[in-house]
């Protein structure tokens, strides 16, 4: 499967400004080879040091629930963003895992449901536009699915180019990565019946996008690139997700039916792929990324949704 935009090694990554990247990425991959339960309790405390310190996001994420669940009571709310920070300081050892890893580690801990339906579209050459959410273990998902049937990943590449590397290496150990911002690409893979993992969820501000309904949000603003991208491809609409066992240890991968009858209208898909993320993120509400301003973009004449945030 080609790879269109690879950052290459330069010796300029071996000037001392970069030796931070360095150890940086050294500690990744030492931390990658603890045992499983080490890294698991070691990044929730992490996490539970992340809610403490950082007292910004710890509003923005109770703002997102208070949002989108108002009939949550503030105590479950605060119990959610607790548990919340938990998994983001283990998404840091599960991005390790996710660059690191070798295959056999990696299917250890993986359960596949629903892959039936990838190697049916497969064998009709059909392009398929994985729908992903932001979960704490997207990456971790992502080269997990890669493991069995390999796709391409839609990323931003990282303004530190050694940093960028890394990323980009970690992320096509047995996948394809195509920079956000070519879409030529993106709808050229999908004509050839590549798979590729896309996440809608965030707010990515006015270009390319409208507003439509998520959750308890009537107006949020939502990218018209999956309308975009499934039309322009000739592509099948596919939610996919990955979920931890709240214990820890086992990982569960499903591709979830796909979206029949996917609208030709901008608008009509956006609420379509909103339904659609709502359902990924309901499956483990607490590993989803709450800690981002996903309603900061506001139609014309709306106040912000973050004030005093």
């Amino acid at each position: 499967m080609s790879d269109f935009s690879a950052p290459t090694f330069r010796l300029g990554f071996l000037h001392p400004r970069y030796l931070h990247t360095w150890l940086g990425v050294g500690l990744m991959y030492l931390a990658s080879w603890l045992p499983y339960r080490v890294q698991f309790y070691v990044g929730r405390g992490l996490g539970y040091l992340m809610h403490t310190l950082m007292k910004r996001r710890v509003k923005i994420a109770d703002r997102n629930l208070a949002l989108c669940f108002p009939e949550m009571s503030p105590a479950s709310r605060q119990a959610m963003v607790k548990e919340n920070f938990a998994n983001s300081g283990l998404a840091l050892f599960e991005t390790c895992m996710a660059w690191f890893w070798p295959s056999w580690r990696i299917k250890k801990h993986m359960v596949y449901e629903g892959l039936d339906q990838l190697k049916h579209l497969e064998s009709e050459a059909q392009g398929v536009l994985l729908i992903a959410v932001h979960s704490m273990n997207l990456e971790l998902g992502a080269r997990a699915l890669g493991e069995v049937t390999p796709g391409v990943g839609v990323y931003r590449p990282n303004n530190n180019p050694v940093y960028d590397w890394f990323q980009h290496r970690g992320r096509t150990r047995h996948n394809g990565a195509i920079d956000r911002k070519d879409v030529k690409t993106m709808i050229h893979h999908l004509k050839q019946g590549d798979r590729m993992w896309y996440a809608p969820d965030h707010d990515y501000g006015r270009r390319r996008s409208t507003f439509a309904p998520l959750f308890a949000v009537s107006k949020a603003c939502t990218t018209t690139g999956t309308h975009l991208l499934a039309h322009a491809g000739r592509a099948t609409v596919v939610p996919f997700s990955i979920v931890r066992d709240r214990r820890g240890g086992q990982y569960r991968i499903t591709i979830h039916s796909p979206l029949q009858d996917f609208p030709n209208d901008a608008d009509a898909a956006a609420a379509v792929t909103n339904r659609a993320v709502e359902q990924l993120i309901l499956q483990a509400p607490e590993q989803y990324m709450w800690l981002h301003r996903r309603f900061k973009t506001r139609p014309e004449g709306e106040p912000s949704l973050y004030e005093g945030i």
